[in-house]
Parts: structure tokens; sequence; C-alpha cells
């Protein structure tokens, strides 16, 4: 819980002339291969916020979720579940509408915004320029509901990409542009499994608004997550961003 915190809270103190910035901290970047745990950090992380007493939470995917992501103790608690509300934008176009009807939306703003799977997005011969508009348009969305939320609240954005090992000179452009309006980054790749459970490393780069962190990400044969920090390493994450495997700052 303390990390997902730290995720949710990014940047939160950090003095900035930019308004979304200041009130609900820098909109964070989820990177990794498949099957790195993106969907499932996502879904803790709409359930941390869910269960702090604020907003609701809007978590955006192509398709609905298999199955939920299962943590400790309360994690499942059906009060939390019903204040994540689940969207399923089917293509990019449908995805632009919903952000941008998102001004006219009535009811309580949202506390967080997520979405998974922006490659799917992204895939459908999207330009470098409409690249950046549906990236600028997440950071819009999510600076609208922090202004309607209030000053010292704001709307917190976590935005998943699936990174490909290598990719073309396009998704590498693609890639780059997004960067650009996700200064902090977290990336996750598959590290050794133990009995029993499957293991993962983050890696979380907060774009030089705090020192950089690892932890461990466990997955029991149950569907359990639990976070844990790095031991040994932490402060010392790779600068390596080559791979999926290895891609974490």
């Amino acid at each position: 819980a303390e990390a997902l915190r730290r995720v949710l809270n990014l940047g939160s103190s950090a003095e900035s002339e930019s308004e979304y910035t200041a009130e609900a901290g820098s909109p964070l970047l989820l990177l990794g291969g498949p099957g790195s745990g993106k969907t499932a950090l996502l879904f803790a992380a709409a359930l941390e916020a869910a269960g702090e007493g604020r907003g609701p939470v809007l978590f955006l995917t192509r398709r609905p979720l298999q199955s939920l992501p299962r943590g400790r103790g309360v994690a499942l608690d059906p009060l939390r579940l019903q204040k994540i509300r689940f969207q399923y934008p089917p293509s990019t176009h449908e995805l632009l509408q919903l952000l941008c009807s998102a001004h006219e939306a009535r009811g309580p703003a949202p506390s967080l915004l997520l979405l998974d799977g922006l490659e799917e997005y992204l895939v459908e011969d999207l330009g470098p320029q409409e690249a950046a508009y549906l990236a600028a348009l997440l950071l819009d969305t999510a600076a609208h509901f922090s202004h309607r939320i209030g000053a010292g609240q704001g709307c917190g954005l976590i935005v998943a990409l699936q990174i490909q090992g290598e990719g073309d000179s396009g998704e590498a452009l693609q890639l780059s542009l997004v960067q650009r309006y996700f200064p902090a980054q977290c990336w996750l790749h598959v590290d050794a499994s133990g009995p029993g459970q499957r293991c993962l490393r983050a890696c979380l780069d907060p774009g030089g608004q705090g020192p950089r962190a690892e932890w461990w990400l466990a997955f029991r044969p149950d569907g359990e997550m639990t976070v844990t920090p790095w031991p040994a390493q932490a402060g010392k994450p790779s600068s390596d961003k080559g791979s999926s495997s290895e891609g974490q700052p």
C-alpha cells in the first residue's frame, strides 16, 4: 500500500507552474512487456484510491478484465469495487470521444484516471501528431477533473503501455512522443520466480521529482499480489531502456 500511495501521490509536493502538476502530481506512464503485471498494478492502484474516501476511479480499457487481481485484506471490498467505473472504448475514435465528452459528464469527478493498453489505440495507424494529441488529451482530461475537485485534491493519471522488445521506427517515435508528456515512468519486467509464485521488478523514475525506487511484485498461484521494497538494490535502477525485460530506468 505504501508503494502504491507513492505512485498515486507522485510529485504532489513539488512546486510547479502547471495547475495539474501542482494539484495532482505528475502523470505516470507504466511500461512493460506482455505479462509484466501492468493491469494488476493498475487495478491495485484503483482499489487503493477507491479506499481513500475521495471521488470515484475511472478505469479505461479496450476489453473487460478476465479476472480481478487480488491483494491483501479488504482489497476486494465491494464498497471499493463500486467506486471503480469501468469503460471500454473499442477504438481510438471512441476513446477520443469519451475523453472529449468528460467535460460534460455530471456527478462526482474521478480522483484517479487509469488507461490500460495504450498501445492498442496507438496501433490504429496513428501518426506522430495523432499520438501526441491523444497523450495531451489524457492530461487535459485529468486537469479538468482536478479543477472540478478543487485545490489540494486533484485527479491522478496513470497510463499503461506495452513495450515490445524491438519495435519499428514508427513505434519508437510514438513511444518517444508519449514519454515527453509523461516524465514520470515506472518500468516493469519479469524477474526470477520463487516456488509457487511469479515475481516482477518495478522501477520507478519520478521524472526528477524525487529519488528513483524499486519494488518486488509477487503473484501467488491464487492471484494475490504483494508489493515489497527491492532488497539490496533500492535506489540503484539500471539505466538500460533497451528491452521489455531490462527496460527499466
